[in-house]
């Protein structure tokens, strides 16, 4: 499985753009997927839905979690004994996407429909404006 070096930023601010110094390489292109953004609902400041193409992979061979402020998906095809390929054009390797959350960002949810795996994120309402920060006195 090839790890991505460098995750692309979700959620960090309204125009899109990450924090200085990151890069939007993403490493493979492997698989290829789409970024979109809905517009504000009452419950949501930002909904984001991250679009992977998985031709081939079932829902058991896929794993969508979250590490550390990171969304992760991973893909593994089991092989299946007793069939011989005279070409195999549909790709069947494992992979590893990585995608960096901003805070307050969660997964909504996953889908799978159609060769499409589409996860859905949020950025909370409440989580826009000014947040005062508690200062702890040591003592």
């Amino acid at each position: 499985m090839r790890a991505v070096a460098t995750p692309l930023w979700l959620g960090f601010d309204e125009g899109g753009r990450i924090p200085a110094g990151s890069s939007r390489k993403s490493g493979a292109g492997y698989p290829p997927y789409d970024i979109e953004r809905f517009p504000e609902t009452g419950d949501h400041a930002e909904v984001l839905r991250i679009t992977l193409a998985v031709a081939g992979f079932r829902a058991e061979d896929l794993d969508v979690s979250t590490v550390d402020n990171h969304l992760v998906i991973r893909g593994r095809q089991a092989e299946e004994p007793g069939r011989t390929y005279l070409h195999r054009g549909i790709a069947a390797r494992r992979f590893q996407r990585s995608f960096a959350l901003a805070d307050g960002v969660t997964v909504l949810g996953a889908d799978l429909r159609n060769g499409l795996l589409a996860i859905d994120l949020a950025r909370p309402t409440d989580g826009r404006g000014v947040r005062t920060v508690t200062i702890n006195e040591a003592k």
